[in-house]
């Protein structure tokens, strides 16, 4: 095997059983000498695949963005959902962010990735559907490609690193600097104001608080504001995209706008408080869930469900080249697909700042949404993340955020309302 060359993930597996037999001395010293060299070749990223443990073979349900599963039964159908997620990891070689910036996220993208892929579900549920399933060497819809342009490292592209970096200035963060989960928030939500294809309403929820009368004026915006000049249409920028034109006029005829409903906590000081974590589970189960970004101190995960008492999980910590879209617009997309067993942790080692993340293709699905939040405050031993209110009261009313509408410059005046660091969140207890 030449020198330099990263191993498949199926030798990856035999060359654990092959250190195994190695260490109760089956092996001979000739063969010890060709896996010396086969691990001399490997990365460290790759050396994180070797160690995963294939699925539980247990007969607690397990959970995937709503969808329930028999680990004992339907492990197939486990995998491929998991591997139907967008995985988006680090990258390396590709154009320098900002002109004379970083070539590669390496070290500090990891919440950038996790902000990625879970904005990539909602597009992915909003364009094709929660039961679209990716299948390797198939040829995919349109769509999908679309979607995943979105997201490809240049600059042009709506919510790649070089997007998700530069806007992050404005909240504070340089290039190349770790965000929390409340900062990406922020961004994307910026981010997708151009995204005149998809037509997202997005709300960050702060102060542990969802007011479902904002919600709805931001996703049922009035026949003016839809067409408002927040949504670029320039031809070139959806000819970079991959985008239909006929999007706009789509956007002007609907009449609720899909909604993004990222809700930023911290459900502890060190660590996560245990009264919470039914309340964490129980998300995952709702058809609407997009998952949880968040993970350890300076190391996030895209949590997509859980199994017993662990969280089932996409990592972005492997390092991979960045991918170029080839001239028929077709991209090379295997490595965009995590095709191994999905990692787990432990729910008790999740650090307490996350974000929750919900879809809403329709209001039929936002007002299902309130219900199952509503009984849910009723379960005696799940302690509610989140406030559901109604309407605004007294004591959050201000003029300048009541007043919001789409098409005004609403980024800036919520940024001036609203501090956007992660370390200025309430502290929810019992």
């Amino acid at each position: 095997m030449p020198m330099g060359l990263c191993l498949p993930f199926p030798l990856l597996w035999d060359m654990k059983e092959a250190v195994r037999a190695c260490l109760a001395g089956r092996l001979g010293c000739g063969c010890l000498l060709f896996l010396s060299q086969c691990v001399s070749t490997l990365t460290y990223d790759t050396l994180r695949f070797a160690e995963l443990e294939d699925f539980p073979e247990t007969s607690e349900p397990v959970w995937i963005l709503g969808k329930n599963y028999n680990a004992l039964t339907e492990k197939e159908e486990i995998l491929s959902d998991v591997t139907s997620r967008l995985w988006f990891t680090y990258r390396k070689n590709f154009p320098a962010i900002g002109g004379t910036g970083p070539t590669s996220d390496t070290g500090w993208g990891c919440m950038l990735r996790c902000g990625q892929m879970i904005f990539a579900q909602a597009l992915v549920c909003r364009h094709l559907g929660r039961d679209w399933r990716w299948e390797k060497e198939k040829r995919q819809k349109d769509d999908y490609f679309s979607v995943l342009n979105a997201f490809i490292d240049k600059k042009d592209s709506y919510y790649s690193i070089h997007q998700i970096a530069q806007m992050g200035v404005g909240e504070g963060k340089l290039i190349g600097q770790w965000y929390g989960p409340n900062t990406v928030a922020q961004v994307l939500r910026k981010l997708a104001a151009f995204d005149s294809w998809s037509s997202l309403a997005v709300h960050v929820a702060m102060d542990n608080t969802v007011v479902i009368d904002e919600i709805k004026r931001l996703c049922k915006p009035s026949v003016a504001c839809t067409g408002a000049a927040a949504f670029p249409s320039t031809d070139m920028e959806l000819l970079h995209n991959g985008f239909p034109p006929e999007a706009r006029m789509m956007d002007k005829l609907s009449l609720w706008k899909p909604l993004i409903l990222l809700i930023p906590l911290r459900l502890g000081l060190s660590e996560i408080n245990e009264a919470y974590i039914e309340t964490l589970k129980q998300c995952f189960m709702l058809p609407q869930s997009l998952g949880v970004i968040g993970g350890k101190p300076n190391s996030a995960h895209y949590f997509i469900g859980y199994v017993g008492e662990e969280l089932i999980y996409l990592d972005p910590h492997t390092t991979q080249p960045a991918v170029e879209p080839s001239n028929s617009c077709f991209i090379p997309d295997e490595s965009f697909h995590c095709q191994h067993p999905p990692c787990r942790m432990r729910i008790s080692d999740l650090d307490p700042s996350i974000a929750v993340g919900f879809f809403c293709n329709t209001e039929g699905d936002f007002e299902e949404w309130c219900q199952h939040m509503r009984k849910l405050s009723l379960i005696r031993e799940a302690l509610p993340m989140f406030e559901l209110m109604d309407h605004q009261t007294s004591h959050f009313c201000n003029p300048d955020v009541l007043n919001l509408t789409p098409d005004s410059s609403d980024a800036d005046r919520l940024e001036r309302f609203f501090d956007s660091e992660d370390e200025e969140f309430e502290i929810l207890s019992l």
